[in-house]
């Protein structure tokens, strides 16, 4: 092998996939630990450990091994139960939870690749959620028509918040974090305002939820109604398709991360920063806002003021893990769905407390963020190469070689 031709270890410590890999699975180390130190079993046969060491560890790994199994079962594959539809039922709940997520997420990789940091993906999610509610319940209209309105409205109020963000951003060079946590308090808030009046609030109620979305603004089921997977999944799919394209395959993706890249070096070679930065918010927005009808008018059929729940600031973690990728930001979403559908049923099942989810989560945010550590306790850090000679010292000696 040539030497300048790089090594299989250093193709893979360069690699931000494997390097992603190694994070998770570092992860869920570290939270097989944290069960087994919380476990009763455990913390029991500790008190002989020195007697007998094996029985401490055999404790500690049923404690990790049973939670993980448990949230296998309750995320991917079901194989304790009787019927093939329950096996398969965990994996559609997975990708149910991940619908929204991944769309949310595809939002935050777009403006992260124009380099906005985007953290309203929360509030425009609720946006779209809004417009999507107020089209479903209150319009009358053949299915086909219907639906694709309602998807057109959700896309259009997250991309009027995100490009209100864009705007500002562009005109003013006000900070995009700022303004994005302000505009989610302003969303947040205008939903719980909208839900006590006549406008969005369901007659005949105290409580602060709209009217329920008509059959014909509904996804259709994809598997039956024994199974809550429906057609927002599809559309999730098309949007990562549509951002992959809109990344790798246009001159406006391409201005996207120039800008990026390096702002005062894109506006010298000629692109029009202004209308990348509020296009790429509004993009991002309008990506959000596909959540917001996945949420009402997949899931949940009607609008309450907890619609986005944690799936704005989810996002973040997940365009970050899929290093802002569509490819990648697609795969973190199904994990993150995993996380979602398998980590209650790790609590029945074991008793193991769900919080031990937010922990890998949060771990795998610590490590991908430091890709570094990952690479040195796996032992992949960098090789000291040998410093070449310096040319004069070459020269000389080659001088000296022919003068013998």
């Amino acid at each position: 092998m040539s030497s300048t031709t790089p090594s299989l270890t250093d193709r893979l410590r360069r690699s931000n996939a494997f390097i992603s890999v190694l994070a998770i699975f570092a992860s869920f180390v570290v939270g097989g630990i944290l069960i087994a130190i919380t476990d009763e079993k455990t913390a029991s046969s500790a008190s002989y450990f020195f007697a007998r060491p094996l029985d401490t560890l055999a404790a500690a790994w049923d404690a990790a091994a049973s939670s993980y199994a448990a949230m296998f079962r309750g995320a991917v594959f079901n194989y304790d139960a009787g019927t093939f539809a329950a096996m398969i039922k965990p994996l559609t709940e997975t990708l149910t939870y991940a619908t929204p997520l991944l769309t949310a997420s595809l939002g935050v990789a777009v403006a992260f690749r124009a380099g906005l940091f985007n953290i309203g993906a929360q509030g425009q999610i609720i946006l779209g959620a809004i417009f999507a509610t107020w089209i479903g319940f209150t319009l009358d209209l053949a299915w086909p028509v219907h639906l694709l309105l309602v998807v057109i409205g959700s896309i259009l109020g997250g991309a009027l918040w995100g490009g209100i963000v864009g705007w500002i951003k562009a005109r003013t060079g006000a900070h995009e974090v700022i303004l994005t946590i302000m505009l989610n308090y302003v969303a947040l808030n205008l939903v719980g305002y909208l839900l006590s009046t006549p406008a969005l609030q369901r007659p005949g109620s105290t409580n602060p939820v709209s009217p329920r979305m008509h059959e014909s603004a509904m996804y259709p089921e994809l598997l039956g109604p024994d199974f809550r997977l429906h057609a927002g999944f599809l559309v999730a799919l098309a949007a990562t398709a549509f951002v992959w394209w809109l990344m790798n395959r246009s001159t406006l993706g391409f201005e996207i991360k120039a800008v990026g890249s390096n702002h005062h070096a894109a506006r010298t070679a000629g692109i029009n920063t202004f209308k990348v930065t509020v296009l790429a918010m509004v993009i991002a927005g309008a990506m959000a806002g596909l959540a917001g009808a996945a949420q009402v008018n997949g899931t949940e059929r009607f609008l309450t003021e907890s619609v986005a729940a944690s799936i704005g600031f989810d996002a973040i973690t997940v365009a970050l893990l899929g290093r802002s990728n569509p490819i990648g930001v697609f795969f973190a979403s199904l994990l993150f769905g995993a996380f979602r559908a398998g980590g209650g049923a790790m609590q029945i099942a074991t008793g193991t407390p769900i919080d031990i989810v937010l922990v890998v989560q949060s771990l795998i945010v610590l490590f991908i963020a430091a890709p570094p550590l990952v690479r040195s306790m796996f032992g992949l850090g960098q090789r000291k190469r040998k410093k070449p000679k310096a040319p004069v010292a070459v020269a000389a000696a080659t001088t000296a070689g022919g003068e013998k």
